[in-house]
């Protein structure tokens, strides 16, 4: 009898999209016996590499296939765990691995197989897209890995932005793990120092994207342009992405982020016409009018027959990019099904409120057919105006 894995996860997944263990018995007859079923004893856990503890989390067993595998997709237990927003977790990353066997009935009770013990991997708080095969390495989703965006490769960018993305620094298939930043610009270069680390909190660094943010290593003063790209050592990883540093326009600036596929958050500047909005939501009682508990009855000339027992609110904002390029596309769809969005409501002290997307569908343009492109978004605030728990 010979057990054998046959597919696996890549060493690095993203939670939301399969994570697939397939393993198959060579000894058909084995594997036809009444009652078989393949065993999955899954192990999970946060913190260091080796804290995967001695008791499953779960066990999962499945019956063999019609080609006589079992297949284990453990992406829905894996992003269960995932619960912290990224704004508050930035290394949302969780450790597994399972012991696979197989069992089926014999006498009183069961007869087994030595189980297999898989390598420990690791999964994102984040999804595949179609077309990407099923354990395709991380390494391969983006042209700027380890720099965790989809791009594009040429954004924009005001002297007063701050932000910060994600770096991979943990392990990945076969990329290198990264031990800088390097930033480029017309005033030259400089490194932003990253490490790699074992624990969950840390496989995922924050570099600084907007030149106001603290730890930016470059001079802001007659800044018009800069890159960043991933090193390790002296050895460049992933293509860089090309920030151009351009004027603010006479509208108020609305600058938006939100989490991308990679549990990182991308960023935006919506700097033409913005409007807001402000809707009431009420719903009235008729009251009770007149002195009951008094000798006589009687009514005061401030009582009314009509109040409000119920009062909130709903405020919006509406928002218009400046001209762009069709490679922010990909970016926006993530933007359109983003589950995390804040608006930078004052760059200066931090401040950012959340936003949920009402855009529901958008027509995205090309510029060979529609020559200049231009989008709108409309945002529910996420905090009602009235604090009420």
């Amino acid at each position: 009898m010979a057990l054998s894995i046959v597919q696996t996860p890549a060493t690095c997944s993203l939670a939301q999209s399969p994570i697939i263990f397939s393993v198959n018995e060579s000894v058909s007859a084995t594997v036809l016996q009444d009652g078989f079923q393949y065993v999955c004893d899954l192990y999970y856990w946060q913190g260091a590499l080796n804290n995967s503890g001695s008791t499953p989390d779960y066990t999962l067993i499945k019956y063999p296939n019609t080609s006589l595998y079992g297949i284990f997709d453990l992406n829905r237990i894996l992003n269960s765990t995932l619960q912290d927003l990224a704004q508050v977790n930035t290394s949302n990353v969780v450790y597994f691995a399972c012991d696979l066997s197989w069992q089926y009935p014999s006498g009183s009770g069961y007869a087994t197989t030595g189980s297999i013990r898989t390598q420990t991997y690791k999964a994102l708080d984040g999804y595949a897209l179609f077309q990407e095969p099923i354990g395709q390495a991380i390494t391969a989703k983006t042209p700027h890995w380890p720099l965790m965006t989809d791009g594009p490769a040429t954004q924009s960018a005001f002297i007063t932005n701050e932000g910060v993305a994600g770096v991979f620094v943990g392990t990945a298939s076969s990329g290198s793990t990264p031990t800088k930043v390097r930033y480029t610009s017309n005033l030259g270069a400089a490194d932003y120092i990253v490490s790699a680390t074992t624990s969950t909190t840390g496989q995922i660094h924050q570099y600084p994207i907007g030149p106001a943010e603290s730890g930016f290593p470059l001079s802001t003063n007659g800044l018009t342009y800069f890159t960043t790209q991933a090193y390790t050592g002296g050895t460049p990883l992933g293509e860089a992405i090309t920030y151009n540093i351009v004027c603010e326009q006479k509208y108020p600036n609305i600058r938006i982020k939100w989490k991308n596929r990679y549990g990182q958050f991308d960023w935006f500047n919506f700097n033409m016409v913005n409007r807001q909005s402000f809707n009431s939501e009420r719903r009235t009682y008729q009251p009770q009018l007149g002195t009951w508990q008094s000798p006589t009855l009687q009514y005061n000339n401030y009582d009314s027959s009509v109040l409000n027992y119920i009062a909130d609110s709903k405020q919006t904002i509406s928002v218009q990019t400046d001209w762009v390029d069709e490679a922010y596309n990909e970016i926006f769809k993530q933007l359109l099904v983003a589950d995390e969005v804040y608006w930078i409501y004052d760059e200066a002290t931090g401040d950012l409120r959340p936003i949920t997307i009402s855009t529901s569908s958008i027509t995205f343009k090309t510029g060979v057919v529609d020559k200049v492109i231009q989008y709108g978004f409309d945002f529910n605030w996420g905090q009602a105006y009235k604090l009420i728990i």
